[in-house]
């Protein structure tokens, strides 16, 4: 061991999640970041480091104000109910946060609006029209080459062509100096990978002004000095890290004391996905407020399920409370980190998780402990016995556990979390050899010698597993601390395991508790798959129903043969005259022009439609609505919320649909 580890006692250490958007509950890949985190905050406390961990919950945007129209709620009752959820599944995890932001919170929007005017007034900002596409999930604006066959290059959704008046922030102004200061500081965006993304994908391609406000929906920070515009979602969200800390715009010379102490952040924890905000635009953002950067934003890979990505669609999400009720909070926990590599996607299977379940939590540990105290509890009446001569095999156990301590403090400093977890159970599988070595029960049945001799093995192995619960009070703090309490050590931070020995003789064991039981493998994965075939019976049954609805005829593909379905574009739009609910657009079907009239309008503005290509029915028969002819019909689906069937850029002009 080396001996050094109080270098970093007493100093400040700010840590982040990205905030969950609160459009739903995070799944097992979502919450593997806030475990992620929590594990790195808890280890930074046992080096006696003043911590402030920070997450909590982005509620603003599009496809909130979307979602709650669906379900028939304000936005703020749905983000009140998804902020819940997400303290209580963060609760669940045992993640030990000091703040919970919610980016409607009061003081968060004020000073949001405060940042968005002085970077106006700076000139940062101008204001100007939007024309390209969305994706409303993401909440990103994307390029042609982004969006490249209509669909987002992060999710893979379809994306949205947008028109709207909006102001822009001047991202050309700053991109030199962002671009000096990544290369300056190699560390800066990890692992190395993001880190050649975002320069070699962004920024030498040459960075375009950011759209920073929408125009076209409500739900969102107004604009303080234009209430037409609400701010962007992501200048909104990335704010809350200085906001949690009670930055305020209005005081540039006299912060709070919490902002001063704690800013700039040591770590931003985020998915990869969202690398492009946090280390283009988020710099940026701080460049033009005068603020110093994060020293470190660690972008983690994502959690696959087997090699898909999880999905609703796909029918393959997990949720780490569910699976929580089957292997335990500190099972969730264990899986989760020790899965998980530095840089490579980690993936997620039923099989996995009861292998590795079973083979480090129950076989390793769990049979370690068990089998230590009631050996001491057996043949030393539960007492800690002194050690007494060192043996070769004693001296080769001690070292297994110096270079555990090393290679997670390592490992935990560069963020390699799997690793770091591997060092302890490396040493553990080290302390259930040894006792295969000495056995412990032949020297129960000899003489004086040979029980000083099991004196000395017990008290090894009972200092084996409180230096290995120490280790893993960051990644498994409910059943590190169980540990801890049974051999009767208050002992939790760095400085007690800097030497092999420190565990008091003459102290109590307790009785264990039950910590990691074996999973019967078969019958899990029978449960496992029988829960999926439930699931998958129940989603066909609906999809069964919402394909036939009740009262709607049949008919035969002669009739359906006999509708002429043609591809358009829709070349302009404007309102009917006395008719709220209609929008009269002219459409090119490659080989004639024509006006149809379609009662959208509650759904879509005009500038939404112009230079989308369509569906029309074009055999329709035409017929006059409120003065106006239509010829045609366009296609869409819903009824309390319609959406218009849009196609591909390159569709050509009048294709026939089949």
């Amino acid at each position: 061991m080396r001996n050094n580890y109080g270098e970093y006692k007493g100093k400040k250490f700010y840590i982040t999640t990205a905030i969950a958007y609160a459009s739903g509950k995070p799944h097992f890949g979502n919450t593997y970041e806030v475990i992620m985190t929590d594990a790195i905050a808890r280890f930074r406390r046992q080096l006696g480091q003043d911590v402030y961990f920070c997450t909590g919950t982005d509620e603003h945007g599009e496809k909130i104000e979307n979602l709650a129209a669906k379900q028939e709620k304000t936005p703020k009752q749905l983000v009140d109910e998804v902020a819940g959820t997400v303290r209580a599944l963060w609760d669940r995890m045992n993640a030990s946060y000091d703040h919970f932001i919610r980016t409607t919170d009061d003081y968060h929007e004020a000073a949001v609006a405060k940042i968005f005017k002085e970077m106006y007034d700076r000139g940062d900002i101008y204001k100007g029209q939007y024309e390209g596409w969305y994706c409303v999930p993401c909440e990103s604006f994307l390029t042609d080459t982004q969006a490249e066959g209509g669909v987002c290059p992060d999710c893979g959704r379809p994306v949205e062509r947008k028109v709207e008046e909006a102001y822009y922030f001047r991202m050309s102004k700053y991109a030199p100096a962002l671009i000096k200061y990544i290369e300056e500081h190699p560390d800066f965006i990890e692992p190395e990978s993001r880190r050649k993304e975002m320069l070699n994908n962004f920024l030498y391609a040459g960075l375009q002004d950011l759209c920073v406000s929408r125009s076209s929906f409500k739900w969102g920070i107004p604009v303080s000095f234009d209430d037409k515009h609400v701010i962007y979602v992501w200048l909104d969200a990335l704010s809350n890290y200085i906001t949690a800390l009670g930055y305020d715009p209005d005081n540039s010379d006299a912060q709070p004391d919490k902002f001063n102490k704690y800013w700039p952040a040591d770590v931003h924890i985020i998915g990869k996905d969202i690398a492009r905000f946090h280390t283009i635009y988020w710099p940026i953002f701080l460049m033009s407020q005068g603020l110093p950067l994060p020293k470190k934003v660690f972008c983690h890979p994502w959690f696959n399920f087997g090699s898909d990505k999880m999905s609703k669609s796909k029918g393959n999400i997990i949720y780490a409370d569910d699976m929580a009720d089957s292997i335990g909070v500190d099972g969730v926990r264990y899986y989760a980190l020790s899965e998980m590599p530095y840089a490579q996607d980690g993936s997620i299977t039923w099989e996995s998780v009861v292998a590795r379940y079973n083979a480090d939590l129950a076989n390793n540990l769990g049979n370690l402990v068990s089998r230590t105290v009631s050996m001491a509890k057996k043949y030393f009446d539960g007492k800690i016995p002194a050690p007494d001569a060192e043996t070769e095999l004693d001296r080769d156990l001690k070292s297994s556990f110096a270079s555990a301590v090393d290679g997670v403090y390592d490992n935990m400093l560069t963020y390699h979390i799997a690793d770091a977890l591997e060092c302890v159970f490396t040493a553990l599988r080290r302390a259930n050899k040894y006792i295969d070595e000495t056995t412990p029960w032949t020297l129960a049945k000899g003489g004086d010698d040979e029980h000083k001799r099991l004196g000395t093995v017990i008290y090894n192995l009972l200092e084996a597993i409180r230096i290995s619960a120490v280790l893993l009070v960051p990644f498994i703090p409910a059943s590190a601390e169980a540990i801890l309490d049974a051999i009767g050590t208050d002992m939790r931070d760095y400085d007690s395991i800097e030497q092999f020995g420190a565990l008091a003789v003459g102290g109590e064991v307790k009785e264990v508790p039950p910590l990691f039981a074996r999973i019967d493998e078969k019958a899990f994965l029978d449960g496992i798959a029988k829960e999926k075939e439930e699931a998958e019976k129940a989603a066909k049954a609906a999809e069964k129903a919402a394909e036939k609805p009740e009262g709607v005829a049949q008919i035969s593909i002669d009739d359906f043969m006999g509708v002429e379905l043609r591809t358009a574009q829709v070349t302009a739009c404007e309102p009917v005259k006395r008719a709220k609910k209609l929008l009269c657009l002219q459409l090119d079907l490659g080989y004639e022009k024509r006006q149809v009239v379609s009662g959208i309008a509650k759904w879509y503005k005009p500038e939404d439609l112009v230079g989308r290509k369509v569906i029309v029915v074009a055999n329709l028969a035409p017929a006059t609505l409120c003065g106006v002819e239509s010829r045609g019909m366009i296609l869409a689906s819903g009824e309390d919320e319609v959406r218009v069937v849009f196609l591909a850029d390159d569709t050509p002009l009048g294709e026939r649909v089949r």
